[in-house]
């Protein structure tokens, strides 16, 4: 079909950095599509987190943002856009729910596409494409899923999957020319095997492992910290040192207004050493021990009982009593405790 749009065609896409994303981009582009990347910053991403707590020989491949490598790799811009406070509103009331964590996926999807409408509309571009693949993620790539986030939107024939177009109604773009129906894809369920064969036959060799995800809503013991946040009204600040903070260390809620979190080693120490302003910190004096962070103000008695959990952690945990040393700006008390049992710290942990 002859194209009805003089000039190059211009499309905007959502760029993750994954192989999916990675490779509807190339698709389009060895149509001769001009690709314009986006990548949203929802302040809930893994690598961002990892980069936070700078752990001596972690992998440099873990803490690069995976968007701006792909972007580099495909010779496309890929603009970062942040909306972490935007973004948040719809983790903590999602129309269309969560799923099995706090991740919101389908409200997650059209939130990013109607910005990507957006953007499509002020640089001139004709549509719109993803790297969904139909059947891949349970909650928000199944046919329906697909359809109510395209309607969602706004974006009703101009949201093109290539990965998948082959299973879905042709859109807009395959209808007027401007992309060849033929040379699209017809990928479809949770095996990635098609799209590793074609990443090999493109040369396409810089991806993050299939499937592993990078958004920290998805997780279990993420999510459950998260909610414990909401639950007792704790300041949230996402896209901060907020987030990276409740993937770091272990936690335990001791009252509804004090929570503590402990250093699991020494990386995660000088993390939380960045966060004592104003707050309580706990730590065994001349001994391995971890930084034990408070939020919140305890009183003595929970004062003690968070030097109890102190020196359960540190290289005294088999001594009956381990002095420890609690802190606040200026005021430090010293306080012998007993460690505490793995059993009266269960019922606090979160």
């Amino acid at each position: 079909m002859k194209k009805e749009r003089s000039g190059s065609i211009k499309a905007v896409g959502l760029i993750s950095g994954g192989l999916d994303s990675t490779l509807a981009a190339r698709v389009l582009m060895e149509q001769g599509i001009e690709v314009h990347g986006l990548n949203y910053a929802t302040g809930f991403c893994s690598n961002a987190q990892r980069r936070a707590v700078e752990r001596p020989g972690e992998a440099p491949h873990r803490l690069r943002n995976e968007a701006l490598r792909a972007g580099a790799d495909l010779g496309i811009e890929v603009e970062i856009v942040p909306v972490e406070k935007e973004f948040f509103s719809l983790v903590t009331h999602p129309k269309f729910g969560h799923g099995a964590n706090m991740n919101p996926c389908i409200d997650c999807r059209i939130f990013m596409l109607k910005k990507a409408k957006g953007q499509m509309d002020a640089l001139g571009a004709c549509f719109v494409f993803t790297g969904e693949v139909l059947g891949q993620r349970p909650m928000s790539q199944h046919l329906s899923a697909l359809q109510t986030i395209e309607r969602e939107a706004g974006l009703e024939g101009l949201l093109l999957r290539p990965l998948s177009a082959r299973h879905l109604p042709e859109t807009i773009p395959e209808k007027r020319g401007w992309v060849d129906r033929a040379r699209l894809l017809g990928v479809c369920g949770r095996s990635r095997r098609g799209q590793m064969a074609l990443a090999e036959i493109l040369g396409i060799a810089e991806f993050p492992q299939p499937s592993g995800g990078c958004c920290s809503l998805t997780d279990e013991t993420f999510s459950r910290r998260l909610r414990d946040v909401l639950a007792h009204q704790v300041p949230f600040e996402p896209g901060t040192g907020d987030s990276v903070l409740l993937k770091v260390g272990r936690h335990f809620r001791v009252s509804h207004e004090v929570k503590v979190v402990v250093g699991r080693d020494e990386a995660e120490n000088v993390f939380l050493a960045r966060h004592l302003a104003g707050k309580w910190w706990f730590e065994v004096s001349d001994a391995g021990s971890p930084l034990v962070l408070v939020q919140g103000d305890p009183d003595p008695p929970l004062r003690r009982f968070i030097a109890g959990i102190t020196a359960r952690y540190s290289s005294q945990k088999g001594e009956r009593e381990v002095e420890v040393v609690a802190t606040r700006d200026g005021t430090r008390e010293h306080l012998h405790v007993a460690p505490l049992t793995d059993e009266a710290l269960e019922p606090h942990r979160i």
